[in-house]
C-alpha cells in the first residue's frame, strides 16, 4: 500500500523537503504539518510543502497513513507518547533522527498494538535550517539507513523503504546498535571536531582561514540544539570515538620530529588512500 495521507511532525529543512519532494512527484498526497509556530507552518503551506497544518500534534496525525518525526531527537519520546492514542491501527510511524537506539525503544513502549514503527535515518541535510532551506531534491541519490528490530513489522519495513526509494534514496539496513556505533564515528565525531576546530581559532587565525578550513568546519554552523540532543543521546559511542581520535592525535604528535618524517609520510598516505577509496578513485 502506498502512503497517501501523511503527517510531518516538524516542517523545517528535513520535513519541509519531504513535503516538497512528495508534491513534486504527485498531487495525490495529502500532507498535514505540525509545529509550534503557526507562522512557520503557514510559510510551509505557502511553499507547497504541506496542504494543511495544526499546532495540536494529536490533530495533526489523525487519519494519517504515515507519520514522520522530523523534530530534534530529544523530543521524540514525548511526541510518541502524545500521538500514540490518536493513531489508527495500521498506521506507520518513522523518523529522520540521527540516533536510533533510544527512538526504537521509546516507540516500542509508547505506540499501541497495530501501529508500526520503523526507524529511518536519511543521510541528507546541511548546516542550513528551517523551511526556507527546504528543497525537493534534498534526498535524491543520498543514503537512507533503516533500523528494524526483531519486533518490527516486515510489511511496514518494506513500505517505509519504498517510501524513501521513491524520493530517490538508496537503502541500507542496520541494527539500532550498529547504527549508533557507526554514526558516532562517521557523523557525530566529525561534527564535534568541526565545532572544536572553530573554537580553537583566535580572531586573527580565523581571519586568514582559507577554503580548506571553511570546507572542514562548514557543519559547525548547524543547529546547536539539534546536535546537543544527538551528542547526549549517543554519548557512550561518541566518548569511545573521541578516545580513539585522541590516540591518532597522540601518534601524530610523536611523528612531528624530523627523524619520523618517513613514518609521517606513510601515515598521511594511508589517510589519502582511505579517503580516495570512499569515492572509488
Amino acid at each position: 500500500m502506498a502512503f497517501e495521507r501523511l503527517s510531518i511532525l516538524g516542517v523545517g529543512l528535513l520535513g519541509g523537503s519531504i513535503g516538497l519532494a512528495l508534491k513534486s512527484k504527485s498531487s495525490h498526497y495529502h500532507i498535514t504539518g505540525y509545529g509550534h509556530r503557526s507562522e512557520t507552518l503557514a510559510k510551509a503551506q505557502e511553499q507547497g510543502a504541506i496542504d494543511q497544518f495544526s499546532t495540536d500534534v494529536t490533530e495533526a496525525v489523525r487519519d494519517a497513513d504515515l507519520a514522520i518525526l522530523c523534530t530534534p531527537v530529544g523530543t521524540f519520546e514525548d511526541l510518541l507518547r502524545r500521538i500514540g492514542p490518536a493513531l489508527n491501527p495500521g498506521t506507520v510511524v518513522t523518523d529522520v533522527g540521527s540516533t536510533k537506539r533510544s527512538i526504537c525503544r521509546a516507540a516500542e513502549r509508547a505506540l499501541p498494538a497495530g501501529v508500526h514503527f520503523v526507524g529511518s535515518h536519511p543521510m541528507a541535510g546541511s548546516e542550513q535550517r528551517g523551511i526556507e532551506a527546504a528543497r525537493a531534491d534534498l534526498y535524491r541519490d543520498a543514503l537512507c539507513i533503516t533500523t528494524p528490530t526483531g519486533r518490527t513489522d516486515p510489511t511496514a519495513v518494506r513500505q517505509v523503504e519504498s517510501f524513501w526509494q521513491d524520493l530517490g534514496m538508496r537503502i541500507t539496513r542496520l541494527t539500532p546498535e550498529d547504527h549508533d556505533r557507526l554514526l558516532a564515528d562517521a557523523s557525530h565525531l566529525p561534527h564535534a571536531l568541526a565545532a572544536a576546530l572553530v573554537l580553537l581559532q583566535s580572531d586573527q587565525s580565523l581571519a586568514v582561514a582559507g577554503k580548506g578550513f571553511l570546507d572542514t568546519t562548514r557543519i559547525a554552523a548547524g543547529d546547536a540544539g539539534l546536535w546537543r540532543d544527538i551528542f547526549q543521546d549517543n554519548s557512550d559511542n561518541l566518548k569511545d570515538s573521541i578516545r580513539r581520535l585522541r590516540q591518532h592525535l597522540e601518534r601524530l604528535e610523536t611523528m612531528l620530529e624530523p627523524a619520523k618524517a618517513k613514518e609521517l609520510l606513510h601515515w598521511l598516505n594511508q589517510a589519502a588512500r582511505k579517503r580516495h577509496s570512499r569515492d572509488g578513485t
